[in-house]
């Protein structure tokens, strides 16, 4: 880490009152504690100021967290360096059980000058507000979800089966639930209520769906949606999850490091001439790899273009085309001889997912956003 003037200053960032410590540059400089203030722009103006009129130029760091990146931008804007940090990236201290606000700031004020922390990518306000709509979406169909299993629950409890057809929520499904009725009136509003909840979750859904297909296209990343779709498995939900969670792939230098982003990469535990790999490691961003988890499982069937695949490759440049269709052989294949090997399907389905973010990363290095 090259030499800073200045001075390192770290939040200890909270709901109501941020923590402030600061490392002057050098290795013999001093680390105090500042204090608290309000978590609000003028004290936060204010502070950084002060210390700006002391040290001169501020390089500054938080956690990320429920506080977004307001600070962050707050900071940017005044001049100063600000790095989001990456909580569980935090190097610890063996046997540490003590934790305030006060010790962790100026732990992170003293890690900060050392250059121990790891960064997080901060989107701009546009890719945030993408980002919130496609979170909101998830929670939606989470909800939606949970209400459904909720109403099946009640009715495996009172011995009704649905066994004329396979899939629930069809028509035919919906057909079966408005011939159930119950005896007894608290069961009967039980049951009305789960419907009418289920009803309401649906019309929600499909409000945010509607909003979400409308902005995307306003959007920066918008031609790397459309160019991601061009993956097997890769849905308008899907790509822009993945765009809206990652950003511009061109951040990684190699799929490698995309893949070892998302958790798809397995942990290791070596000691001396023994190497021993366990389970992913399941780090980074959740939403992402649980995206690609879903596109894998479309790999178990051979590889062709369906009408909806074919819809969706029209227009693109044949370089995303042509990646797309290698992924789509080499996947399919490579699905076939594991589980031809008898790998258990969990096993399966995280190699492909890995595979897939590797693809995405070639196919969005060859969109450049708007």
């Amino acid at each position: 880490m090259g030499e800073y003037s200045g001075a390192f200053v770290a939040f200890d960032v909270a709901k109501t009152k941020h923590a402030v410590a600061v490392a002057e540059s050098g290795r013999a400089g001093d680390i105090r504690f500042v204090g608290e203030i309000e978590n609000a722009p003028t004290a936060v103006a204010r502070t950084i100021k002060k210390l700006a009129a002391r040290y001169g130029r501020l390089h500054v760091c938080y956690e990320a967290g429920p506080t977004g990146y307001g600070l962050y931008r707050q900071i940017r804007e005044l001049g100063h360096d600000c790095m989001v940090i990456a909580p569980a990236l935090i190097p610890q201290r063996p046997g540490e059980r003590v934790k305030t606000n006060r010790r962790d700031s100026l732990t992170l004020a003293r890690l900060h000058r050392a250059g121990e922390l790891t960064g997080v990518w901060v989107p701009d306000a546009k890719h945030e507000a993408i980002r919130d709509l496609v979170r909101a979406r998830e929670a939606v169909g989470d909800d939606l979800r949970r209400k459904r299993q909720q109403l099946l629950s009640f009715l495996l409890r009172h011995g009704r089966l649905y066994t004329t057809g396979r899939d629930h929520w069809t028509q035919a499904h919906r057909r079966w639930l408005a011939r159930q009725s119950f005896e007894h009136p608290g069961q009967q509003i039980v049951f009305q209520e789960g419907i009418d909840a289920i009803d309401d979750a649906a019309r929600r859904l499909r409000r945010v769906d509607e909003q979400l297909a409308s902005i995307v296209p306003s959007w920066s990343m918008a031609p790397v949606v459309e160019a991601y779709q061009a993956m097997r498995g890769a849905s308008f939900l899907v790509a822009v999850t993945f765009a809206a969670e990652i950003g511009d792939v061109g951040r990684f230098d190699t799929p490698r490091q995309l893949m070892a982003f998302l958790g798809l990469v397995p942990a290791e535990r070596s000691t001396g001439n023994t190497v021993r790999r366990t389970g992913l490691t399941l780090a980074g961003n959740r939403r992402a790899r649980r995206v690609l988890i879903e596109a894998a499982w479309t790999y178990r069937f051979p590889a062709r273009v369906s009408e909806a695949l074919r819809v969706r490759l029209e227009g693109l440049p044949k370089t995303v085309r042509d990646i797309a269709w290698k992924a789509q052989i080499r996947l399919c294949a490579r699905y076939r001889r594991l589980s031809a090997a008898g790998k258990k399907l969990p096993v399966i389905v995280a190699a492909i997912a890995r595979e897939i973010a590797a693809f995405l990363w070639a196919i969005g290095r060859e969109v450049v956003p708007t």
